[in-house]
């Protein structure tokens, strides 16, 4: 059974990647070089545990296609504007550099040129999942050096669709140039139809699905797109990754970016490592060991000469000798994509077997030893700064370096709380950045200027792209308890130090967000409780700064009174002398309640029971005054304000009808519309 031999190679690969993955983490190197020695492990040319390896590949493929699909929505035009001047000059002279010199010793070795070609443009790439995992963790991402690596990456990403069509162009020249011109020309077409015909259709596409407001159909329509761009670039003879690339692209550039880069990530992660495990099961250790002296000698000129393009690159910018020599060694490993590209040359004959072996090994032991690089290069910069009698200082932020969010507050949710919060953080000039999952909402506070993102703030990788590392506040102004909670542990998790402050509908709700991490919890049902005891007491004549002074003392006991946990001493006692306590009384409206379909002003209910209707709740809302429009439903809730007899008459009429039901009279005043000649006249 081909499906169980499958499933088989999938449970060896994952039980002995566990394993292998939580080694590098302690080493602190990538997980990518994780998987690549778990596929050296256990691939046919080592313990064989794994011995069908086009049947793996399957799965690799597309993991290929998720990598560059994730890889295509970090990107965005205005990203990249923004970089604009770095990214274009550093990453031209990193890559040419490279693939140049490569190139030109490929040649002198006696290569032909199109091969030579093909050996530059694999090295010239360098890996973005390795160094950003690697800078993020030590905290390097936002230094002077850290900004010129991440701009030269961004570049070398954009530069997989050029070099993909590059290595089939060149492929197809082995059948003359007639194949090579329909190539280009057919690739020229489908890529230009992508783009212009994605830019149409995908925004509007994603539109629909969001206003269905369903989170499984919009992770299923994003990887639909993915896939439907990858299988239409495969289908005119292109790689499936150019397509998905593609389409990460121009999803990146509508407002559902950052959402549906959170969707992929999951899948992106679980394939990819399929993918790199494949790729570990390539690798020969029979033939390392044969050309021992060739690998190491492969490995140490490519880090030896993508450092110094690096650095030239770096150098080109203006930036110092020591952020130079440290940007030059976080770009010297060969890049994922390398493989993805070696992958397309092998089986049109632009690579050989023994020059695959020979690139993979070197391009393995260079991706083995870049994080530890990486954590030498700035002793190693500063070294060399002192040699060259350079000043050993950090260079001043580029002016074209995108200057992320710090110190800022994120916003959860853009109703009434959110916009409230917005307009006075602007007002205060406080940063500030928005998210909401409603799509019209998003479109319309774009267009009134607010820094709103469409995203989903119970996944950290949404919390991760609005700053919330960097965050001094996130406030969860939504009305959904489970994704409060949900948030909550994830923003908590993200960044200890974040004070988190939520908006809940009941105060039962606040023990469980203050065990996920909520520092503030602000409760609609305790809020109105303070208002409704405050207009009460009103009513009674008692006077302002004394209900002030009651409104304090709950809120200082921080809602350990209306929790039962006790608080401080509020002088109920001297409050009960003035009628105010007991007075007040809470009643849901139940189902066939003779009050359903009636106006308070119509039920003249001091006339009739001697107490009053102060407030309505319905759903969160109080409705002190109601429009004549308003109507009693089923599981409102009524705050009345009388005496204990007047409290025992009035309770029947929101109740559902029994054998003590209210009389037909009571009932018919219930339902007569404001204004009408029948009704009783408003209460005074």
């Amino acid at each position: 059974m081909p499906g169980f031999q499958l499933l088989r190679d999938l449970l060896i690969l994952v039980a002995v990647a566990i394993p292998v993955v939580a080694i590098a983490q302690r080493l602190r190197a990538p997980t990518v070089v994780g998987f690549l020695i778990t596929g050296i492990a256990i691939g046919p040319h080592a313990l064989g545990l794994v011995r069908d390896v086009e049947a793996v590949r399957g799965l690799a493929d597309i993991g290929v296609v998720l990598l560059l699909f994730a890889v295509g929505l970090e990107l965005s035009l205005s990203r990249l504007m923004r970089m604009g001047r770095t990214m274009l000059v550093g990453g031209l002279v990193q890559v040419l550099g490279s693939a140049g010199v490569v190139a030109v010793m490929a040649v002198l070795s006696g290569a032909t040129p199109d091969h030579a070609v093909v050996y530059g443009a694999l090295v010239a790439l360098s890996s973005t999942a390795i160094v950003l995992k690697t800078y993020t963790d030590r905290g390097e991402l936002d230094t002077p050096y850290g900004r010129v690596v991440v701009a030269i990456l961004l570049f070398q990403d954009l530069c997989v669709i050029p070099l993909v069509l590059l290595v089939r162009v060149l492929g197809a020249r082995e059948t003359g140039l007639e194949s090579a011109a329909q190539a280009v020309g057919i690739g020229v077409v489908v890529i230009g139809a992508l783009v212009f015909g994605g830019r149409l259709v995908i925004p509007w596409a994603l539109e629909r699905l969001v206003r269905l407001r369903n989170r499984e159909l919009l992770t299923l329509g994003i990887v639909f797109i993915g896939l439907a761009a990858a299988y239409i670039t495969a289908s005119f003879g292109l790689s499936l990754a150019l397509g998905a690339f593609i389409a990460g692209l121009v999803i990146a550039e509508s407002e559902y970016g950052i959402q549906a880069l959170s969707d992929v990530l999951p899948f992106r992660d679980v394939f990819s490592g399929i993918f790199f495990t494949s790729v570990g099961m390539l690798f020969d250790p029979a033939f390392t060991a044969a050309h021992g002296a060739a690998v190491a000698g492969a490995a140490g000129g490519i880090l030896l000469l993508k450092t110094g393009t690096g650095t030239a690159a770096t150098r080109a910018l203006r930036r110092s000798t020591q952020v130079a020599v440290t940007a030059g060694v976080g770009l010297a490993q060969v890049g994922e994509f390398s493989f993805v590209l070696a992958g397309i040359a092998l089986p049109l004959g632009l690579l050989t077997h023994d020059g695959y072996q020979l690139f993979l090994a070197a391009s393995v032991l260079s991706m083995v030893i870049a994080p530890f690089a990486i954590a030498g290069a700035r002793p190693l910069g500063a070294a060399v700064a002192r040699l060259v009698r350079a000043p050993v200082v950090a260079a001043a932020p580029s002016p074209d370096a995108a200057q992320p969010l710090r110190d800022h507050v994120i916003i959860v949710g853009y109703g009434v709380n959110g916009r409230n919060l917005a307009r006075v953080l602007r007002a205060a000039a406080i940063p500030y950045v928005i998210l909401e999952q409603n799509g019209q909402v998003v479109r319309r506070a774009r267009t009134d200027g607010e820094p709103i993102i469409f995203g989903d703030a119970t996944r950290a990788e949404v919390l991760e792209r609005v700053g919330a590392r960097a965050a001094r506040v996130v406030v969860f102004a939504i009305s959904a308890p489970a994704e409060e909670l949900r948030g909550v542990a994830v923003a908590r998790h993200l960044n200890p130090e974040i004070r988190i402050v939520v908006r809940t509908r009941y105060v039962a709700s606040i023990d469980d967000l203050e065990r996920a991490g909520a520092d503030e919890v602000v409760p609609e049902e305790f809020e109105t409780s303070i208002e409704i005891f405050a207009r009460v007491l009103a009513l009674y004549g008692i006077p302002d700064h004394l209900i002030a002074r009651e409104v304090d003392g709950v809120r200082e006991a921080h809602y350990g009174t209306l929790r039962g946990r006790g608080g401080p001493d509020l002088r109920l006692d001297r409050l009960r002398h003035l009628g105010a306590l007991h007075a007040v009384e809470m009643l849901e409206v139940r189902d066939g309640a003779p009050a359903v379909g009636g106006h308070p002003t119509t039920l003249d209910l001091r006339r009739t029971t001697g107490a009053t209707v102060v407030a309505v709740i319905r759903e969160g809302r109080v409705h002190f005054t109601p429009d004549p429009a308003f109507r009693f439903r089923p599981l409102d809730a009524v705050v009345v304000v009388g005496d204990p007899e007047a409290l025992d008459r009035v309770r029947p009429l929101f109740a559902a009808l029994d054998g003590n039901a209210p009389s037909d009279d009571l009932r018919r005043d219930a339902a007569a519309p404001p204004g009408d000649a029948s009704a009783k006249a408003p209460e005074s």
